[in-house]
């Protein structure tokens, strides 16, 4: 191979400056290590390193520059010299498959593949930070064992979480899964344990009685906790949406004039996979809620603010507030999601339309009827949403009446 005398390079400008000639050459390192760049006639520069072991020349390919700098070219020639130094081939070490620590491979998995499936990957990012990396992340992931996993799945079903248990469960399977394919690991550790044996799902049916209703916002709203957060486990009652379409809400969205609340995306549809938009007729309760929270919020683009300037509470504000009120109650426990049964229940006991009010809580109708059945029930809706939060307020109101008189004395801006 054809090399231009006297030409060494010891920046990375020098480098940058080689110029294809007709025929591809090679420039030394000025530190004459072994380290040459090879620059071929269609102006590609490639890293190589030449050294002899036992009485043999090798040529190792380092790798193409400018991917490669000059800083981590001399690194690797470092490398490769210390293993000939010992008498082992640099190109038949680098031959093996590298394992990579779990938490590195989780990383990558998190960008090349989580990101770019889901739209918002927050739980995702939560259950390797909170629950995967504090117990598995430092491990070689070729060598995370059965037992890791059962442990790593088991600590979160201590804690009292069977359901969130399984989706660690479901998100290790899917990394593990990927890692086959792309040839990091020989199988799949997680198979080991079934989800059935982590979780068995069953039909919820829990939902809050009259009396409930009374004792737990009495003592939510008489509670030391955070304002926002009452009031926002108030409207989760009234409006009958989900919690993260509530933490999520922006003004921008919200038209006082009209008395309505749009969310432009839900949740996706189990069935379809696709999110649609839903439309709240506000009632006057909740439209009283909503300016003290503007008067809180002030210029904020959420309703519910966040830490940080232009964000939005946390995934688990309001759990966190919804448990803390429970906890000063000796009422059996429910989560904030069973606001919504508790609503849809009392106003198909109330003999409400039931399509109606399958609308408010942004249902799709199956089957037949569904097909047929393209209504929005704005009139319907309209009535309902006044006279639900009518009846929430009779149940409430007189033991809260000195928290209802703040929310009057508020105005929007």
């Amino acid at each position: 191979m054809p090399k231009i005398n006297g030409l060494f390079f010891s920046t990375d400008r020098e480098i940058q400056n080689l110029k294809p000639q007709e025929k591809r050459y090679s420039v030394k390192d000025k530190l004459n290590n072994g380290l040459f760049v090879e620059v071929w006639d269609s102006g590609t520069k490639t890293w190589h390193y030449r050294y002899s072991l036992n009485g043999k020349q090798e040529r190792l390919v380092i790798g193409r520059y400018p991917d490669l700098s000059l800083k981590e070219a001399r690194q690797v020639r470092d490398e490769s010299a210390s293993l000939v130094a010992k008498g082992i081939s640099p190109k038949k070490d680098k031959a093996k498959p590298k394992s990579i620590l779990f938490k590195d491979y989780g990383e990558r998995y998190l960008n090349e593949v989580i990101r770019k499936e889901r739209k918002d990957p927050y739980n995702m990012v939560l259950y390797l930070n909170n629950d995967i990396y504090p117990m598995m992340g430092s491990i070689p992931l070729d060598q995370v064992s059965i037992e890791d996993i059962r442990r790593t799945i088991w600590r979160k079903k201590e804690q009292g979480y069977d359901a969130a248990a399984n989706q660690v469960r479901g998100l290790l399977k899917r990394m593990f899964d990927h890692a086959i394919t792309w040839g990091l690991v020989p199988f799949n550790p997680v198979l080991a344990i079934t989800s059935r044996q982590v979780h068995k799902a069953k039909p919820r049916d829990r939902y809050l009685s009259t009396n409930e209703i009374r004792t737990f916002y009495t003592t939510l709203l008489n509670s030391r906790i955070y304002r926002p957060r009452k009031l926002g486990l108030l409207l989760s009652l009234l409006t009958l949406v989900r919690k993260s379409e509530l933490l999520k809400a922006k003004w921008e969205y919200i038209d006082f004039d009209n008395r309505i609340w749009l969310i432009p995306e839900t949740k996706a549809d189990s069935a379809t996979g696709h999110s649609r938009q839903m439309v709240v007729y506000m009632s006057d309760q909740v439209i009283e809620i909503f300016k003290e929270l503007k008067t809180i919020a002030g210029d904020e683009p959420f309703v519910f603010v966040g830490r940080q300037s232009g964000t939005h509470i946390s995934h688990n504000a309001f759990n966190t507030a919804q448990k803390a009120a429970l906890a000063l109650t000796d009422l059996p426990p429910f989560t904030v999601h069973d606001l919504r049964r508790t609503a849809s229940t009392h106003l198909n006991e109330q003999g409400f339309h039931s399509d109606a009010i399958e609308a408010c809580l942004n249902h799709i109708m199956r089957g037949v009827r569904g097909v047929y059945n393209k209504a929005t029930y704005e009139k319907e809706r309209t009535d309902i949403m006044e006279k639900w939060s009518n009846y929430i307020f009779s149940v409430i109101y007189e033991p809260n009446l000195i928290f209802f008189n703040q929310v009057k004395d508020h105005k929007v801006r």
